[in-house]
């Protein structure tokens, strides 16, 4: 080997822990330009974060609902004729349903033509758009009805002027407690229940329900149900519901409605989702322009640290330390972006589900996607300005320092 090959100097190695070293000493020269830009990286993970993790919440409090409530509920009520008409179902229809094998319990309301007002001076156009309907005995237990005040309806009052109020119904008339009396079908009815609002049944909120017997004998009731409740086998939910209309009303399946409540539940969770994919997709634009936020200050930095470059280099740096240098720096800069604005999302997120009172949920996923999405972000913004570095010549770069 040759004398000149052997006095040839060699480039020192940069650690990994002096890299960091370095670049950490780049960003701290400058600490509100940082904090600014890596600002900018926190707002659009927090945005991020924020949309996945409300969302999550409220799936999660959906999930919990559902199992409370049950999705094995089908409803059943009469449709339209083929002459537009409003259909009945047939008085036999709860026996019918309630003899297929895989239903568990039936019951039913019915509509009557009654008012309801919460004494006798209160003209009669002000109904609050409550409806006076007929009920089964066996109704809560079918749908899952809870009684906030006193208590059902029993054998021993169906007959006889007695009322339970929805918790809608009870606000609009003014009852609070049982045992106050109300004006409907004009004569005195005794409050001896109030409900919790029914979110699988919501049309009993705005209800005053009464006996079956005491609605026919008192109230000119027909007799013929206008919505049954149907508990199902959890198994067998498809079958019933394939089947209820045909058998709610043999001779006419076509004018039967047949349900699932918590359906309804589940397309607007839906609903919400939508809005949180839209919502997403602006935490992704902030995220991008605090990505350009994070490439412009790497540009700045290196315009302004020329002399420290050219001076880097006179003393054996090479164009690879220097561009390490500069795009540790950016990754440095992008990553407190980004676990500040994981942080910020799920700060966000907890307070939102306690405000609502939900579970907070934040997946893994999303936390693990945010800093790694800072780091893709912040590799590509300070690729350029690296490269940029790299390539200034040291005399070039002390001359015009």
């Amino acid at each position: 080997m040759s004398t000149a090959a052997l006095s040839r100097p060699r480039p020192a190695r940069m650690s990994p822990a002096d890299v960091l070293r370095v670049g950490g000493a780049g960003l701290r020269s400058r600490p509100m330009r940082v904090f600014l830009s890596a600002l900018g990286i926190a707002i659009g993970i927090a945005a991020m974060i924020g949309v996945v993790g409300i969302s999550t919440s409220s799936q999660e409090e959906l999930n919990r609902r559902l199992a409370a409530l049950g999705t094995n509920m089908l409803t059943v009520s009469p449709g339209q004729t083929f002459s537009g008409s409003q259909a009945r179902l047939p008085e036999q229809s709860v026996r019918m349903v309630g003899d297929i094998a895989s239903v568990e319990s039936v019951s039913a309301i019915g509509r009557t033509d009654a008012k309801v007002y919460r004494n006798d001076h209160i003209p009669a156009v002000a109904t609050g758009g409550i409806s006076v309907c007929a009920a089964r005995t066996d109704l809560p237990g079918t749908v899952g009805a809870t009684i906030v005040d006193g208590r059902w309806l029993n054998a021993a009052d169906v007959r006889y002027p007695a009322t339970v109020l929805g918790a809608r119904a009870a606000e609009q008339l003014g009852v609070f407690r049982a045992g106050d009396q109300v004006w409907l079908g004009g004569r005195w009815f005794t409050v001896v229940g109030i409900l919790a609002p029914d979110e699988l049944a919501p049309e009993l909120d705005s209800a005053a329900l009464v006996g079956w017997p005491v609605a026919e004998n008192e109230l000119g009731y027909d007799g013929y149900p206008t919505t049954l409740y149907t508990r199902v086998e959890d198994r067998a939910v498809a079958d019933v519901q394939s089947v209820l209309g045909a058998t709610a009303n043999p001779e006419n399946p076509n004018e039967v409605d047949v349900s699932r409540p918590s359906d309804a539940l589940a397309a607007r969770q839906a609903t919400d989702d939508t809005l949180g994919g839209l919502l997403l997709g602006l935490g992704a634009v902030a995220l991008l322009v605090g990505g350009v936020g994070v490439a412009n200050t790497m540009v700045i930095s290196v315009l302004e640290r020329r002399a420290e470059i050219g001076l880097r280099r006179s003393l054996g740096a090479t164009r690879g330390q220097i561009r390490t240098q500069f795009l540790c720096e950016s990754l440095l800069l992008s990553a407190l972006g980004g676990i500040g604005g994981v942080a910020l999302g799920i700060a966000v997120t907890a307070g939102y589900a306690a405000y609502q009172g939900w579970p907070s949920v934040v997946p893994a996923w999303a936390m693990a996607g945010g800093v790694g999405a800072t780091l893709v972000i912040g590799g590509l913004a300070g690729f350029y300005p690296a490269l940029r570095a790299a390539k200034l010549p040291p005399t070039e770069a002390l001359a015009t320092a």
